[in-house]
């Protein structure tokens, strides 16, 4: 479980990051990159707002989840593999829930559009 409480850990750093210092223009190094994200400027900006919220929450949860998986002494034997299936499900979910959002930000900036 000590891989969850510290890639939980990293994540609200670097959430924490992109969240104050946001990386202003698209590019291929620093932020949440996706064909979706960078697909332009507006959605790059929504795309860093969104998921360095996400990456926080993400981390919070691992870290939680750690916490009581150290609680728990069933998965002593199992905590490496236990906690490397946390962080990849939270990334998964953390991916889904911004890629989700930036299609809503798509959608209604195209229904604006139109009007």
């Amino acid at each position: 479980m000590i891989i969850a409480l510290f890639s939980g850990l990293l994540f609200i750093i670097s959430g924490w990051i992109v969240n104050h210092f946001p990386p202003g223009r698209i590019n291929v190094f620093y932020g949440y990159r996706s064909s979706r994200s960078m697909s332009d400027q507006a959605t790059w900006d929504v795309a860093q707002r969104v998921a360095s919220k996400e990456v926080i929450k993400v981390g919070s949860g691992l870290c939680l989840l750690s916490l009581l998986g150290f609680l728990i002494s069933w998965l002593s034997d199992r905590s490496f593999t236990v906690g490397l299936v946390l962080v990849i499900l939270a990334v998964f979910v953390m991916i889904v829930r911004v890629e989700r959002r930036l299609g809503d930000f798509i959608e209604e900036r195209s229904k604006q559009d139109q009007v």
